[in-house]
């Protein structure tokens, strides 16, 4: 390819992700775009008879390869939009998910509701809360959580120590690294003397054998650890739950993530002489994939 216009490299960008089957090609070729060319996508779309330089446009094309060849964009981009921020990440972390933010907003609602309910204002601050967010990964969930309670006080765990250094790394480049307290830990080990009004978790939902079944930019080259619960997905919830219920103070609330197909499995490990309020929320597609209750 001899032309190196901006308009030119994104319809070969396009074109070649599109060959290569990648899903939501044209994002894809427009990120890395942006990416190679370290420019926004005002700029992009304002100069489209601009001409990157040569080394520029090699770099753009050698992202393109590796895109086709599985990697995920956001691993060849370095970072991911959520929550209306840019988190940095790397294999040694889960790519946060649009669908994640549902969990956000389930939070949310629900302690504003738990404010409604003991009379005092709906709008939340985090005064008097307590919050940890179980396997943060990049920190996503724990740095939005801070985002919209200024005045919490917040945990985040991970079992991982690359993970962990990841989510401080974003804590710290976001402004948020005096507001969350990142411990490393199997689920909630390391804090067994502490209660909390909020458990948060996204958790490893996938089976292994479902593996095969994943994308490749799945399956090879999001960490194992991050992804796979067991057999079947929904095996750590058990122990999440029962240490949910020993952690949160009474009329604390717990919000996790499901699988696709986890909510049958999960729902009844929630006792009914330990939880109430339960409530089943779905995604854009319609899947059930948070599931919050309240400890009696």
């Amino acid at each position: 390819m001899t032309n190196h216009s901006i308009r030119a490299l994104l319809k070969h960008g396009i074109d070649e992700l599109r060959g290569a089957r990648v899903s939501s090609y044209t994002l894809a070729a427009e990120l890395l775009l942006l990416h190679a060319a370290n420019r926004d996508r005002t700029w992009i779309y304002s100069h489209p008879e601009e001409f990157l330089s040569q080394a520029a446009a090699e770099n753009y094309f050698a992202l393109l390869a590796r895109r086709a060849a599985g990697e995920p964009t956001q691993h060849l981009t370095g970072k991911q939009e959520f929550w209306g921020l840019d988190f940095v990440v790397s294999p040694d972390v889960l790519i946060p998910r649009p669908e994640t933010e549902h969990l956000i907003e389930v939070a949310l609602d629900r302690l504003a509701v738990l404010e409604v309910r003991a009379g005092r204002d709906p709008r939340l601050t985090g005064e008097n809360l307590s919050i940890v967010d179980i396997g943060t990964g990049s920190g996503c969930i724990a740095i939005a959580l801070a985002k919209e309670l200024p005045h919490a006080k917040i945990y985040a765990t991970d079992i991982s120590p690359h993970a962990l250094a990841i989510a401080k790394h974003n804590a710290t480049r976001l402004g948020f690294r005096d507001r969350v307290q990142f411990t490393e830990s199997n689920l909630l080990e390391s804090l067994s003397t502490r209660t909390f009004d909020l458990i948060a978790c996204n958790p490893p939902y996938i089976g292994v054998n479902e593996a095969s079944s994943l994308p490749t930019e799945v399956r090879d080259h999001e960490p194992k650890e991050a992804l796979f619960g067991g057999p079947e997905g929904y095996e750590l919830y058990a122990n999440l739950i029962l240490q949910a219920a020993r952690h949160l103070k009474p009329q604390g609330l717990l919000v996790v993530e499901l699988g696709h197909n986890s909510l049958p499995a999960v729902q009844p490990l929630l006792d009914l002489s330990t939880w109430t309020n339960l409530l089943v929320t779905k995604d854009l597609s319609r899947i059930d994939r948070i599931l919050s209750a309240e400890k009696i």
